[in-house]
């Protein structure tokens, strides 16, 4: 069974939520978005995986000052793996304290639960450099 229209709907409100609960550190209501566990791959920047909600919530915590004045996540793309099931990739831009930006590309995995869509593993991929031909 393919998901809906609704169902994308759902999942890119889900998205455009994240960076507006971080920017709002309004990590309480984080279950609206990630699973209980979640995996949380931040290996591309040297911090491994962090696995579940509240460690999330304690490393955000942790980066006080160094958190991005603002998160946004943009260019959503959803793709079924199954009725319950769907990737994701998205790019996120973060303004931060200095006034530089900051891109990355955002890979999710969500699942269908009785309270809606919930990421169960994301990897944040940095945009460093780009392309040349």
């Amino acid at each position: 069974m393919p998901i809906t229209t609704d169902d994308r709907l759902a999942i890119h409100e889900l998205l455009s939520l994240h960076g507006h609960l971080s920017d709002a550190g309004d990590f309480a209501r984080m279950d609206e978005i990630f699973l209980d566990d979640i995996a949380y791959d931040l290996t591309e920047f040297g911090a491994g995986t962090v696995n579940g909600r509240d460690a999330l919530r304690d490393m955000a915590l942790g980066m006080a000052d160094r958190q991005p004045l603002a998160h946004h996540v943009t260019n959503i793309v959803v793709t079924p793996v199954d009725a319950d099931t769907v990737t994701t990739v998205s790019k996120g831009l973060a303004v931060n304290l200095d006034g530089t930006i900051a891109s990355v590309t955002y890979a999710d995995t969500l699942h269908r639960t009785p309270a809606g869509w919930r990421i169960t593993h994301r990897k944040v991929i940095p945009r460093r450099k780009p392309l040349t031909p």
